[in-house]
């Protein structure tokens, strides 16, 4: 699924049927439900969760939290916007 295709999706009432839980919890998040987001992949311990699960807690405020699970995702906090991670976020995991 492309950035485009996945963008057309968020004007629908369901997230993808075929898509992955990472997929569905950036749905959630795009579509205003954090808690939604937070829910799918908050006890899920591989990077990429890892990865969103710091990008929603930085989306939050909670930075300590959010680098928290940043290194646990083995990056840095970036320097990007947060609709920029979004978007490299979709892209890495369509």
């Amino acid at each position: 699924m492309t950035l485009p295709d996945f963008n057309k999706s968020l004007n629908t009432d369901n997230p993808p049927a075929d898509a992955s839980v990472y997929l569905k919890a950036l749905w959630h998040d795009a579509k205003g439900n954090w808690d939604k987001a937070h829910e799918l992949i908050q006890d899920l311990s591989d990077k990429n969760a890892s990865w969103i699960h710091a990008y929603l807690h930085r989306k939050e405020g909670d930075i300590f939290n959010a680098d928290y699970w940043y290194s646990k995702a083995g990056r840095k906090r970036p320097s990007l916007s947060l609709k920029e991670e979004w978007e490299q976020l979709v892209a890495a995991l369509s």
